[in-house]
């Protein structure tokens, strides 16, 4: 950086050994004009770098996007959305059902707002999640049941569904990254894998001022300071547009010397760059200050809030797909209920009871805002986790804890366009199998993919050069709700 030539940081452009001589020469052409882009370094913040993503995509955006409500570590779909009120209690659990806006239709007492407008949502009791797994969590996330890295080699290199929306379809807007996710560990996501760095995530705490929380969810009186805003001392917009000036004028010189095309990639990276920290619309879409009191009154204070506000900023900005990891703890997750003698993530009743009204008011208000703004038919809304929970409570010793249980779970949908007000599938009498009309992997990410106009039988290759489908197990999108 310009001003503090004696200090060694590392940034994105360090790659260029900007100050090593080349050959027997003190000063060539490239080794100039690699000064020259290593002067762009005053962004620094490598991160900006993944907006890049929709440089790379092979399809017109379509103005379409999803905003999906990743609940790390599985909740349980029995005391959710998929109750056994005449079971006993050790199948049961210990809360209450509450009637719904669907007639006949019960769901978890806790969740009240959501059971008065359920007539706007569909429920999937049916999804089958075997080989789901957390720690990386990955198969519900990216369509494939191989994404399993405790048990395949190659597990982890799978990309995320919004890693290849990311490529496929782009942002709907210039200036704006096409996937973004506010993450609360590395491994509750999965990234662009196969697909390389170039789609993996945007990571929207290093942009937005949040506050910050403890694992079990505890203000700390902190707030993040969305330091990727921020320039490096002395560096100005004015600066900034000058450099890229500059670099327009050596288009010509850097062409004759890389014909490998890597030297446009990184300026497409610089282009991106500067259209990030100086251009206005992610800057906005970051900044909560901007959006009118009343409506933050109405999401209010708490963290997960706050990102579904984002959320939908983001979107209406022209972000395709957002991904809020709803987690305190940055280990597996904190809907992993396995019991109250497991802290710091209690049972059924202490563990999650505190989470689903929470949860009830997030989902609630986020698709009533989306409405308000006429995004809710152009944005699909998911939630979901992992995997479901055993039917037996009370499982390692605990007295009201549920382990996890891939063989079945639920998952909520709004928006989108799609037909809704509608339960998909059954479970069994107590909830531990799919009883009727099975939902894969595949057929959410048939799902996600149509509703972005992105092809079916689109491939990418993996580290061999060998094709592989973004859509797996022969899914097809869920015909109910087309």
């Amino acid at each position: 950086m310009e001003g503090h030539a004696s200090t060694n940081h590392l940034h994105a452009f360090s790659a260029l050994h900007a100050r090593q001589r080349e050959g027997l020469t003190l000063l060539t052409r490239r080794g100039m004009l690699k000064a020259s882009m290593s002067g762009m370094a005053g962004l620094t913040l490598p991160a900006l770098l993944q907006a890049r993503a929709a440089a790379g995509s092979t399809a017109a955006p379509t103005g379409k996007s999803v905003i999906l409500l990743w609940m790390a570590g599985g909740p349980s779909h029995i005391d959710t959305w998929d109750p056994k009120p005449d079971r006993p209690y050790e199948n049961r659990g210990p809360f209450s059902v509450t009637s719904t806006a669907l007639p006949g239709t019960f769901i978890c007492e806790h969740l009240p707002k959501q059971a008065k407008m359920l007539d706007r949502f569909t429920l999937i009791r049916s999804v089958d999640c075997r080989k789901s797994n957390h720690e990386p969590n990955m198969v519900m996330q990216t369509g494939h049941r191989s994404a399993a890295p405790r048990v395949e080699r190659d597990g982890g290199m799978y990309p995320a569904i919004g890693s290849i929306v990311a490529k496929h379809h782009g942002a709907n807007e210039l200036g704006v990254p096409p996937y973004v996710a506010f993450q609360r560990s590395r491994s509750h996501l999965a990234y662009g894998g196969y697909l390389g760095q170039t789609y993996d995530p945007f990571i929207a705490e290093r942009a937005a001022s949040l506050p910050i929380y403890d694992l079990v969810g505890k203000e700390t009186g902190k707030t993040s300071k969305a330091e990727m805003f921020q320039f490096a001392p002395g560096l100005t917009l004015d600066r900034i547009h000058q450099r890229q000036s500059m670099l327009k004028q050596l288009d010509r010189l850097r062409r004759g010397l890389d014909q490998t095309g890597s030297m446009d990639a990184m300026d497409s990276f610089t282009q991106q760059a500067v259209d990030l920290i100086a251009g206005q619309r992610a800057q906005r879409a970051f900044d909560l200050s901007k959006e009118p009191t009343e409506v933050r009154e109405r999401y209010g204070k708490h963290l997960w809030c706050q990102k579904a506000l984002l959320a939908r900023r983001l979107v209406e900005a022209g972000v395709a797909f957002v991904t809020i990891d709803l987690s305190y703890h940055t280990a597996s997750g904190t809907w992993d209920t396995h019991g109250d003698n497991i802290p710091p993530y209690g049972g059924i009743k202490k563990g999650l009871g505190p989470l689903l009204p929470l949860f009830d008011h997030l989902i609630t208000t986020l698709v009533d805002d989306l409405d308000r703004c006429d995004l809710l038919d152009n944005t699909l809304v998911i939630a979901m986790g992992e995997f479901g929970r055993t039917p037996q409570i009370g499982t390692q010793g605990s007295t009201d804890g549920r382990n996890h249980w891939p063989e079945v779970m639920s998952m909520c949908l709004a928006g989108g366009g799609l037909r809704h007000g509608q339960v998909i599938g059954s479970t069994e009498a107590d909830g531990g199998y799919i009883r009727s009309r099975p939902v894969t992997p595949g057929d959410l990410s048939a799902t996600i993919y149509r509703h972005f106009g992105i092809p079916l039988e689109t491939t990418y290759e993996d580290s061999r050069g060998r094709p592989r489908y973004a859509v797996q197990e022969n899914g097809r999108p869920i015909s109910e709700l087309i």
